[in-house]
C-alpha cells in the first residue's frame, strides 16, 4: 500500500460541483472545460433512484474497487491497481436538474494515468448502457 496516497480533502459536492482536476493529466470531469480533463457525464433513462443502484451495481461489479461514501445523489468509490497499489478517487454525482450522473475519476498520486482513468469511466458507461 505504498503508492496508496493520502484520502483528498477536497471531495463531494459543492454548489452542484465535484472539486475541479488538477493541472496533471491524470484526472477526468465531466464538468472540466478543458479538453485533456473534459469527459462526458454519464446519461440514464430510469428513474434517479434505479439510474444510481444500476451505478452501484456496475461500481460493484469491477476489481479492487470500495465504495467510501454513498447517499441518494452522490457516490465516491476508490479504485486500486491491480499492479503497484495505486489509488484513484472516483466520484458520481446525479444531477437531477441536468438529468445526468456527473464523475470525477482522478489519480492521487504521480503525473500521467496512461489514460486509466478516461478508460474506467468509459467501461462504466458501457456497463451501464448493458444495464438499461
Amino acid at each position: 500500500m505504498i503508492f496508496a496516497g493520502k484520502r483528498p480533502n477536497n471531495l463531494g459536492v459543492k454548489s452542484g460541483k465535484l472539486a475541479p482536476c488538477p493541472n496533471s493529466p491524470n484526472c477526468v470531469s465531466s464538468q472540466s472545460s478543458d479538453v485533456g480533463h473534459s469527459i462526458a457525464p454519464l446519461s440514464y433513462s430510469s428513474s434517479p433512484e434505479e439510474a444510481i443502484a444500476n451505478l452501484k451495481s456496475v461500481i460493484q461489479s469491477l476489481p479492487r474497487t470500495k465504495i467510501i461514501t454513498e447517499s441518494n445523489d452522490y457516490l465516491y468509490a476508490e479504485f486500486k491497481s491491480a499492479l503497484m497499489g495505486f489509488v484513484d478517487d472516483v466520484e458520481f454525482y446525479l444531477d437531477r436538474k441536468a438529468n445526468v450522473i456527473q464523475v470525477r475519476s482522478a489519480s492521487r498520486l504521480g503525473q500521467s494515468d496512461l489514460g486509466v482513468n478516461r478508460k474506467r469511466i468509459e467501461t462504466i458507461r458501457a456497463k451501464l448502457a448493458e444495464v438499461k
